[in-house]
C-alpha cells in the first residue's frame, strides 16, 4: 500500500475539514498520514518515503499556533527542502490553503521573509486573496488530461481564490468563476526537475469535498501520478 502525505490545520483551514474530506477518498491501494505541526515533525528523509504529498495549510505552525512554519535555522523542512523533493520527482500539491503564502504577512525579518519568498517562487503562483464565500463553479478546460478524466463543471459554496500565475509553462486543468470573483485560474501543473507542482484552488468548505466531481479529480490524480502503471 503507498502512503501519500497530507499537510495540514491552520488557524483558518482546521484539519478537522481536510481529514474528512479525504476520507471521501480512501482507497484500497493507498493510506493518508496527516501531519499537522510540520514545522517539528517533518524530515528531508521522512518526504522521501511519498510519491506525493498535499500541502492544505498555510505558513503558520498549526491551528493553534500563528508563527510561521517557514524559518531559516529552525525548520528542518522548508522550502528549499521541499523543491529538492520534488525536483527528485515527488508530487506536490497544493490545495487550497497550501497556495495561500504571501512573504508580506510574516514579520520582516530574514529567517522569515526569505523563506517565503523562495515558497512563493517554487510554487508557479501568486496568491491575492478571495471575496466572501459564494458560490463557485468550475469550468473544466482541459478534459483529455487523466486528471480530468470523467469531471464535470460543477458549482458549489466555496472561497474564490484569485491568483496570478507566474510559472510560464504551465498545464491548465480547469478554471473557476463567480459573479464577485470573476474567472480565475483553479487548476493547473508545471514540471519542476523530474517532478509536478500540481496547485488546485477550491477546498475550503466540505461541500466541496462531498462533490463527486471534485473528488474525481483528486481520484484520478492518485491514481495518475502514484500508480502510472495500472
Amino acid at each position: 500500500m503507498k502512503k501519500i502525505l497530507v499537510i495540514c490545520d491552520d488557524l483558518w483551514h482546521p484539519a478537522e475539514i481536510i481529514e474528512q474530506g479525504f476520507s471521501y477518498i480512501a482507497g484500497k491501494d493507498y493510506c493518508f498520514d496527516f501531519v499537522g505541526t510540520a514545522k517539528d515533525i517533518l524530515t528531508p528523509e521522512m518526504l522521501a518515503d511519498y510519491p506525493m504529498i498535499f500541502c492544505c495549510k498555510g505558513n503558520a505552525i498549526n491551528a493553534a499556533n500563528q508563527e510561521p512554519w517557514f524559518e531559516n535555522g529552525v525548520t528542518e523542512v522548508g522550502p528549499r527542502e521541499l523543491e529538492q523533493y520534488i525536483e527528485q520527482g515527488g508530487v506536490y500539491v497544493l490545495l487550497h490553503a497550501g497556495i495561500a503564502v504571501n512573504p508580506q504577512w510574516v514579520r520582516n525579518e530574514p529567517k522569515f521573509r526569505k523563506p517565503a519568498e523562495v515558497y512563493q517562487k517554487m510554487i508557479g503562483c501568486q496568491f491575492l486573496g478571495h471575496p466572501p464565500r459564494c458560490a463557485v463553479t468550475v469550468h473544466v478546460e482541459n478534459p483529455e488530461h487523466p486528471i480530468m478524466e470523467g469531471v464535470e463543471d460543477f458549482t458549489e459554496r466555496d472561497e474564490h481564490y484569485q491568483l496570478e500565475i507566474k510559472e510560464e509553462f504551465v498545464t491548465t486543468l480547469f478554471e473557476t468563476s463567480s459573479e464577485t470573483g470573476g474567472t480565475q485560474p483553479g487548476g493547473f501543473l508545471f514540471v519542476k526537475g523530474n517532478g509536478r507542482v500540481v496547485v488546485i484552488t477550491p477546498g475550503h468548505t466540505l461541500s466541496v469535498w462531498k462533490n463527486p466531481n471534485f473528488q474525481r479529480i483528486l481520484k484520478n490524480m492518485i491514481q495518475y501520478y502514484c500508480f502510472p502503471e495500472a
